[in-house]
Parts: C-alpha cells; structure tokens; sequence
C-alpha cells in the first residue's frame, strides 16, 4: 500500500512539471520542476495547452540565470552526432530526431523556448512536405487564406480588416501541413503586432496571396516559378543541411503548383476581403 501510493505521488509530480504544447497537431511536452515558468508557459500558449495529447516531442528545460548563454548573435542550426544543435545568445537546445527528445538551456522567459519551438517544428515539416511561413492566415466561409509578404507589406493591416465572420489563425507565422495534394493551414501561439493568438484549429488551404499595398484593390494570378521564389523568401528554415534544404525547396513548388497563388494589391479598407473570399 505504501509503494503504491509512492508510486501514485510521483506519477501527480510529473504531471505537475510539465505541459503540452500542442501546435499543428504535433503535442510537445515541456519539462521543467519551476511552478511559474510552467504557469508562464500556460498563458503564453493559452489555447494550445493539450494536457490530454500524447506528446510527440519531449523537451526538458534547465533555467540559468539571465545572460548570455552561447556566443552566437543569431540563430545557429547544426546537424551533428545524430543531435540538432540550436543556438543563440539566449540559449542552447539539443534536439535527438530519432527519439524525439531534447534539452533547452535557457532563463526563465517565453522567447527562448518560442524560438526553440519554431526551429524544431520547421525541422520536422521540411521532412513531410510542410512549412512555416512569415505570413498571417485566417479562415472564412471554411477555407483558408495565407496573406505573405516582407515586413510592412500588410499583413497585420489584412489581418485587422477581416470581417466578423473571418477567424484569425495568426498575424505572423502561418503553419501549413501537408495531406496528399491538398494542403492544411493550423493556427498558432505565434503573434506579431496584434499580441494575440490564432484560433487553434485546422482548415483546409484555399490560397496563397502576396501583399502589396497600392491605390486600388486588385488580385493578379503568379506563375508557378514567381511564386516558389516569393514563398522561398517567406519561408522560416535556419538549418543550412542540404538534404532538408532541398526538401523545403521541394514543398514550396509543390504547395504553388497545388494551390492557388496571387499578388493582392490592397488600399486598406474592408472591401478587399470580398476579393478574397
């Protein structure tokens, strides 16, 4: 009896060390024994907590007091040893892809682990023809639409002109997954200038717009190669192994020729999402 109720006592320790952070339908479960660096994690991916998921990925955190960690100023993605090496000022993670474990060693903020996150998920779609992108999405009448373009191309404007009936998936990283031809557009944690998350749910893609503002509304359809050039320079990849490169080479023309692409020049005002659907 008394083993048993040992045994119980720790099963309830680990729950309460841990979250699962479900994003594109891939739970990770973060590890850590500090209360407020979970609860921190909790509101942060507020709409992602997936208690119930069984994890994909297992990542334990060591917290260190803030400073710099590791030399590098951007972000450094090496494959060596069977690990993937992450690092930045900030932090230093290990991620093992054949079991799917890892360790992040970084301080108690939410930037780290979010950086840590986007790396590992892009690393895992590059191998399944999936993508993230620097791009807000949103859903209406049960399709999904990517809006994409460099900083200051509208995508936080498109995104605060949407209708009422339109559910935002994200102002800034857009999360795509691949199913046959078709493509899946998921909402994330990540937010850009309107500090919100996206709705966590999964909706077929419909399309692809790349944002230009100008005096008039209009959509004009980009040939395939255009296209693939303007996603490549939207695309969130850092590793530089040429394997997974060419993979995500790979996925954005597969995703230009199997979904349809446009260059929307917008005024912003609300009449231009009766262009877009």
């Amino acid at each position: 009896m008394v083993e048993l109720a040992v045994a119980s006592d720790a099963v309830a320790s680990d729950v309460d060390q841990q979250v699962i952070i479900d994003i594109g339908g891939m739970p990770v479960l973060v590890r850590n024994d500090s209360p407020e660096f979970l609860h921190m994690l909790e509101k942060r991916y507020s709409g992602f907590i997936n208690p119930e998921a069984r994890a994909d990925f297992e990542l334990d955190v060591d917290l260190v007091p803030p400073g710099r960690i590791t030399g590098e100023e951007d972000v450094a993605v090496r494959y060596t040893h069977g690990r993937w090496i992450i690092e930045r000022g900030d932090l230093r993670a290990e991620w093992d892809p054949g079991s799917r474990r890892g360790r992040i060693v970084q301080s108690a903020n939410p930037y780290s682990i979010d950086t840590a996150l986007r790396i590992i998920h892009s690393l895992t779609l590059a191998a399944e023809g999936g993508l993230l992108i620097h791009a807000a999405s949103a859903v209406r009448n049960g399709r999904a639409f990517l809006f994409a373009g460099v900083s200051g191309a509208g995508k936080t404007t498109i995104s605060r002109l949407a209708p009422p009936d339109a559910m935002l998936l994200t102002d800034e990283i857009s999360y795509v997954r691949r199913n046959g031809t078709d493509y899946v557009a998921h909402g994330t944690p990540f937010a850009g200038e309107l500090a919100e998350p996206g709705e966590n749910i999964r909706v077929p893609l419909a399309g692809l717009y790349f944002l230009a503002k100008g005096p008039r509304n209009k959509v004009e359809p980009l040939k395939s190669s255009e296209a693939a050039r303007r996603l490549l320079e939207n695309v969130l990849f850092f590793a530089k192994d040429p394997e997974l490169v060419a993979l995500v080479f790979e996925s954005a023309c597969e995703l230009v020729h199997n979904v349809p692409v446009h260059q929307l020049t917008f005024y912003p005002d609300q009449r231009i999402w009766e262009l877009i659907a």
